[in-house]
């Protein structure tokens, strides 16, 4: 239903397509979301003989998810009072596309180096780079939230106007920090929203895309410090002490 990478012959059989979403040979369910095909392979397959236990890239075999913004801000006192007392410390949103190309281990290891009264908000398949770390909590709130898909954003958009207004701050005041993945078109247009709402000091990564000019480039570093990321232990002190 979201995006799709191209699925490897082994298991091509089982890539199964809707709205819009395509790719050639895979099946498609179309606007009368007839799923019968679907149905059909599952049972085909017939499923494990025993149960399994399936782990993530870190070994993890335990994962949370559900942290939409209503989710969120139903403990906004929680958080608030949290903040006010010092026991969180700051906000690092870490989203966006997952990919082949090295140098994506960053967000994984970025995730495990920040401080242990931080918040990780997360959302999009990048998450499936750290979403299996146990982090641990902080009164109760687990230090990761998994948000959902790239088109959640909204919901982090709406969690991060919601202090601003619980603080009397802006989003930009907030001890909040964006670290974004980036690899396709919708991940453009996200970050575009996001410099449509003035959110400022974003890392951006694992490279900056090719289409940046040289002048939008400088435009971009002027008017919202957007900037690359370098290595996790840098990008942490510094965001920390942005300003």
């Amino acid at each position: 239903t979201n995006c799709l990478m191209p699925p490897k012959s082994s298991y091509a059989d089982r890539v199964f397509t809707t709205e819009v979403v395509a790719f050639p040979g895979a099946v498609h369910i179309d606007e009368k979301k007839d799923f019968t095909p679907v149905i059909k392979k599952a049972l085909e397959l017939g499923g494990y003989k025993e149960n399994q236990t399936l782990k993530g890239i870190n070994g993890g075999t335990k994962v949370t998810t559900g942290f939409g913004h209503l989710a969120i801000l139903s403990h906004a006192n929680t958080i608030v009072d949290a903040v006010k007392s010092g026991a969180i410390s700051h906000f690092f949103l870490v989203a966006g596309c997952d990919g082949a190309k090295p140098g994506r281990n960053y967000y994984t290891d970025f995730v495990k180096q920040t401080p242990s009264d931080s918040i990780i908000l997360t959302l999009a398949c990048g998450k499936f780079r750290f979403n299996d770390l146990n982090l641990g909590e902080i009164n109760g709130l687990p230090r990761l939230m998994d948000m959902g898909q790239c088109n959640d954003a909204y919901g982090a958009i709406q969690v991060a106007l919601a202090l601003a207004d619980a603080f009397g701050c802006t989003v930009n005041e907030l001890p909040l920090s964006f670290v974004l993945s980036w690899y396709e078109q919708k991940a453009v247009c996200i970050l575009l929203t996001l410099l449509h709402l003035g959110i400022k000091n974003i890392r951006l990564g694992p490279s900056l895309p090719a289409f940046l000019s040289p002048n939008i480039l400088n435009l971009l570093v002027e008017k919202y410090g957007i900037a690359p990321i370098t290595t996790p232990e840098e990008d942490i002190k510094a965001l920390i002490n942005t300003p």
